[in-house]
């Protein structure tokens, strides 16, 4: 039983509500996952530790800007959660870090170095328009240099937060890139207009504004060894469910 703000909520209740909102499949899911993560890092003898735990929790603290211990447990009683209930959440995921660290520290470069092309990055601007004659008409505007692709951005994209951008989509992995769009933008010479391109959005005008070659960055490293493990975890987890039938 859980006291909300002063109301009582039944389990039965809370169960009802993630069956209804089509949550329960993925919380099974991710109580499963650990199971596994679990029993594998036990097999490794891998552990966490309670100063692990502690620097990690100060750390989130300051994220939060949590400065003193009462800032905190107001906070978690917000959050429905104990101390405990926060700090077994902390050992879960670090213990996951550690895990991914364990199996796949070794294949990061290795997987850099078969995908490179994927991780090169573009800084890319788009404009979607709805119809294809003034898609067009803007191309040749641009082309002419009678106005910017910025200014036309601002003016015609359909998409409202992308207009007070400018047309800036942001830095974009080419792996991540809509595959229809990932070679011509790759193979067009920077700062020059591409399109109009037709999908089911509208008409297409494509800008890059630089290009960024792959590198092995501390940030890019984090995200092989995430995507590894997930995969990893994936086909534990698909081996996990078959053995228990």
């Amino acid at each position: 039983m859980i006291d909300f703000s002063g109301r009582l909520v039944e389990p039965e209740e809370i169960l009802f509500a993630l069956k209804k909102d089509m949550k329960l499949k993925e919380v099974c899911h991710t109580i499963l996952e650990q199971r596994v993560i679990d029993e594998a890092a036990q097999s490794r003898g891998l552990t966490v530790n309670p100063e692990e735990i502690q620097a990690e929790a100060d750390h989130l603290r300051h994220k939060l800007r949590l400065q003193q211990a009462s800032d905190t447990l107001s906070w978690l009683a917000g959050q429905l959660v104990s101390a405990e209930d926060w700090e077994a959440g902390i050992r879960d995921r670090l213990l996951g870090q550690k895990l991914a660290e364990s199996l796949f520290s070794q294949e990061v470069e290795r997987f850099f170095a078969q995908h490179r092309l994927d991780f090169e990055q573009v800084l890319l601007y788009q404009i979607i328009i709805p119809y294809q004659q003034v898609a067009q008409e803007v191309f040749y505007e641009i082309e002419e240099e009678e106005i910017s692709f910025y200014q036309a951005a601002h003016l015609y994209d359909i998409d409202e937060q992308r207009r007070f951008k400018c047309g800036y989509e942001g830095k974009i992995y080419r792996w991540n890139l809509n595959p229809e769009f990932s070679a011509i933008v790759f193979s067009a010479n920077p700062k020059t207009v591409i399109g109009p391109i037709k999908t089911e959005q509208g008409f297409h005008l494509l800008m890059a504004e630089e290009f960024i070659p792959a590198q092995l960055t501390p940030e890019v490293r984090q995200e092989i060894l995430q995507r590894l493990f997930r995969e990893w975890l994936q086909a534990e987890l698909n081996h996990f469910l078959c053995n228990q039938d």
